[in-house]
Parts: C-alpha cells; structure tokens; sequence
C-alpha cells in the first residue's frame, strides 16, 4: 500500500516538474531574464549590489556595462568577509555554509558560498529533477523501491566563525530533507568521516547490507569503492551484489576514460547518466537516455554568460548572453548564481552541440591544456584519442595525466604522458602512435606542430604502475569524491611529481 502511495506521487511530480521544463525549453530566453532580473532585486540592498548600482540596471547590456566579471582571486575578499559572518554582503542575510575545493585558481582552496536560496532552487531541485527525468525516461524503472549509493566529502567546522565548510557532496548531505537520506546510503555519520582510508571500509561494511538500486559519484572514486566491495564480498560483478542496480548518476570529470572499466564489473548492462554540477551551482544534466549531451537548466537561479575561448586570453573579451552562442564553439562559462557570485568565471570549457534546445558538452578547463607550443590541446582532444587508442590495442585506462616536455638547445618539445592502466596495451608503442595520429586527426594546431617533426616529436608515453595516482593523491591530501587527478597541465609540475613517486 506504501510503496504503491510513493509511486503515485512520484509519476504525479515527474509530471509535473517536466512540464515545467517545457517552459524554459520553449522560451529560453525569457526564462534567462526573468532569472537576471530577480537575482538583481534580491540582491539590490546588499554591499555589492550598492556599489554596482544593481537598482538602475535595467537590460542586459546595463548589467554588463555596470557590473565587472570576476574570478576567485577578485571575489576572495567579499568571501572572507561573509566566512567571518558579515551579513548583506554579496546575498541578503548571513551565509552559514561553504563549499570547500580544490584551488585551480591562485589560491590553495575555494570557499564557494552556498545560501539557502541556491541549495533549495539549485541544488536539491537538480537533484529532483535528475530522478524525474530518468523516470520519465524508463517508466519500468525500478530505482525508487531501493537506495542510491552516495559517495560524498566530509565535513568540517571552520573554527572561529559561525560557518562550516565541506566538499560540496558534504554539505548537501548534512542539509539534505529526511526523506532523501532516507533513500540514500551510507548514512550521514559514516558518509562525513574525513579519512577517505577509514571511511572507504566503513561505507563498504554499511552499503553491502543494503539493497543498491542506482550510484551518484565522482567516476574515478567511485570506482575505487565498487572494486572494494567486489574485494569484500567475493563477487565477479556489482550486480551479483545488488541485483537491483541499473543506473550511476555520474560527474566531475569525464567518463570517457572510465567506460571499458564499469563495463567490466557489470554483468549486463546498467544505464549511465552524465551531470555537470560544481560547488558553485548545478548547471546541466543528460536528459535521454545513451547520450552524450546535457541539458542547460536555465531556472536553477543562475544567469549564464559565455567567453570565446578564442579571446579568453584578452585585455578585453567578447562577452555574450546565451542568444548568441554559437554551435561548436568552445566557450568559457561566466555565472551569475542565487548563491551570491556575481559575473563569477567558473574555469570550464562547454561547447553547444544543440540550440533547440541549449544542450552542452563540457570540453575542459580554462587552465587545463597544453599550449606551450601553440598547439592548443584539450581535454576533449585527449579523451577522445585515448579512446580510440585504447580500443585498438585492447587497453583500458584507470588514470592519465600529461603535460609538455620542454625544447632545450636543438632538441624539439614533446608531450609526455603518465597513464595507469587497468589493462595493458598489447604494445605501448603501437598505443602511443595512435594516440599520437588521433591527436593530430583531432586537432589541426597540433597537427601542424607534429608536422615532420617540426615543433612536437611523438609523444612520450609512460606505463605508471598499479596505485601511482592513488599514492600520489593521497601524498599531495586531495583523497576524496570531490579531487580530481589534474589531466592536462602547461607546466611539468604534475608530471615530475608523479614521475619521481613512481620511481621511489
């Protein structure tokens, strides 16, 4: 009888939230608007909104006119200042909790506000959405009559204010509503611990006991838990574990690497589900089944803005409203978010691969590439040769990071890699010359440096040992759901610092 109430309300929501996102699919523009124009008034008595005028700002070009585009670096003050608990600052009242990252900027760590606006308009209706839509999908589905397998950061109190901080999972999962925590496992105690080698023993001793039907996590971390829960339980396969299992909501880094090895512990097939979310807001998630794009959701509270990589670099950009974009084109994301960060760079790369409606890809990082020769390469780029490279020698990827070797004296430069792998190449040689001509097929800069030699000799490709880049995380303090192994690098400080552990 339960069970049969809680279907009926959730095909009575999915219903409904779907209908709603007609409306922003139908009137994209109009949605975006209406979006900037409330964040504008919520915010228009705060310090900042004072000191921008935020009440004469009445278009689009005025906001873009009145207010300057920030990074972490410009926006850091405002931040410390709300961590030591000043109100009206950047968002009305008191903000009480931080998203705690990694520093892909200058600074070691971003303290990324969350407000109560973005967890319940951003974050936890992303979640709800997430649900619907696969349950739109799959009307069979199965998912709601067991748990989802959450691997999240930890939490920690920051001492001497009136704040606390975590990984963005974390924080999420100490604010999450009882009937969400009621359907997810491990429970709060055990899914906050800090040290990632006690708490891994931990989850896996409490989710074996449970009954799994889907998984949300980090791919790379992810898989290091469902390995050891094979390890614990004695099972070939995940689903001999949980029968019930059929999806993994995935994101944080890209799954391209990881698919040969979650094919290899399912027996049967189980669907996959891409999401792009951050600490700073939850901004796209695939909306069909067996695809590679994502949905942008436009009414989370987050105004989009977008930057042409091609001017990235400038004095003075081109900066555009989401009309505007172009197909094909790798972008830099600019937000103005319901969490208080205003014109804020984000330091992602996203291309359009549809207008009808906006659908992404995310193509890297604004830092994350290598350009030391004019070459230009992304993320993208390497995913996608690796793959292929992978495929025809029989390999399969764990981790990779690479970055550039350096011309010294008459010698050319190269690109260098560090892969682990899961499964070795049947020749790493014939693996780095398809790797190699990918690349060029890929990416004409490249190409053009690679030509006889000119620039670029073949890549350097290093077989790392078992456990490199878990040793490696682990010494450097970035285990955990949220830490990201950095792919590409325009400097060698990765490379050196793997290179030298992998020979200790």
């Amino acid at each position: 009888m339960a069970a049969g109430i809680v279907n009926t309300f959730i095909q009575w929501y999915v219903k409904k939230r779907v209908k709603q996102m007609e409306v922003f699919i139908n009137n994209p523009v109009e949605t975006q608007n209406a979006v900037l124009s409330t964040l504008l008034y919520k915010a228009k008595d705060t310090e900042y909104g004072k000191k921008y005028k935020f009440k004469d700002i009445t278009s689009y070009p005025d906001f873009k006119n009145q207010v300057p585009l920030t990074g972490y670096e410009d926006f850091e003050p405002f931040i410390t200042r709300v961590r030591q608990g000043e109100k009206d600052i950047i968002w009305p009242g008191q903000i009480l909790w931080f998203a705690k990252s990694s520093g892909t900027t200058n600074a070691k760590s971003k303290f990324i506000p969350i407000t109560k606006d973005s967890l319940e308009e951003c974050h936890y209706k992303a979640g709800k959405d997430l649900f619907s839509i696969y349950a739109y999908n799959n009307p069979e589905t199965k998912i709601f009559e067991y748990k989802n397998l959450r691997l999240g950061g930890t939490r920690e109190n920051y001492d001497g204010f009136n704040s606390k901080y975590g990984d963005l999972s974390a924080v999420l999962i100490d604010n999450l509503p009882f009937w969400a925590e009621w359907k997810s496992t491990p429970n709060k105690e055990v899914s906050l611990l800090k040290d990632w080698e006690v708490k891994m023993p931990a989850i896996v001793e409490q989710v074996i006991k449970q009954e799994v039907g889907s998984f949300t996590g980090v791919p790379s971390w992810m898989m290091v838990l469902l390995r050891k829960v094979l390890d614990t339980t004695g099972k070939e396969y995940i689903d001999e574990v949980w029968q019930g299992a059929e999806c993994f909501f995935h994101g944080g880094i890209s799954f391209t690497p990881y698919i040969e090895q979650y094919a290899s512990i399912f027996s049967k097939p189980i669907r996959y589900y891409e999401i792009y979310n951050a600490s700073e807001g939850y901004f796209a998630m695939q909306d069909t089944n067996d695809s590679k794009d994502m949905l942008l959701m436009l009414d989370y509270g987050i105004f989009y803005e977008f930057i042409p990589m091609d001017e990235f670099y400038s004095e003075d950009p081109t900066v555009i409203p989401l009309e505007e974009v172009k197909l094909h084109t790798n972008y830099a994301i600019v937000i103005t978010t319901n969490g208080g960060l205003w014109r804020y760079i984000i330091g992602d790369t996203v291309k359009f691969v549809s207008q009808i409606p906006y659908k992404i890809r995310v193509t890297g990082r604004t830092k994350f590439y290598i350009n030391a020769f004019g070459e230009e390469l992304m993320v993208e780029n390497a995913e996608k040769a690796l793959r292929i490279a992978e495929e025809r020698t029989g390999a399969i990827i764990s981790e990779y990071t690479a970055g550039p070797v350096f011309m010294k004296g008459r010698e050319k430069g190269a690109h260098e890699w560090i892969i682990e792998f899961t499964r070795q190449p049947d020749s790493l040689e014939k693996f780095t010359e398809i790797l190699d001509a990918e690349l060029q097929k890929l990416n004409s800069d490249y190409e053009a440096k690679r030509y006889n030699n000119m620039t670029l000799n073949i890549p350097i490709v290093h077989s790392a040992r078992s456990g490199l880049f878990y040793d490696w995380m682990k010494q450097r303090g970035k285990l955990g759901g949220q830490n990201k192994v950095p792919r590409l690098a325009n400097d060698r400080e990765y490379l050196d610092s793997l290179l030298n552990l992998d020979t200790d």
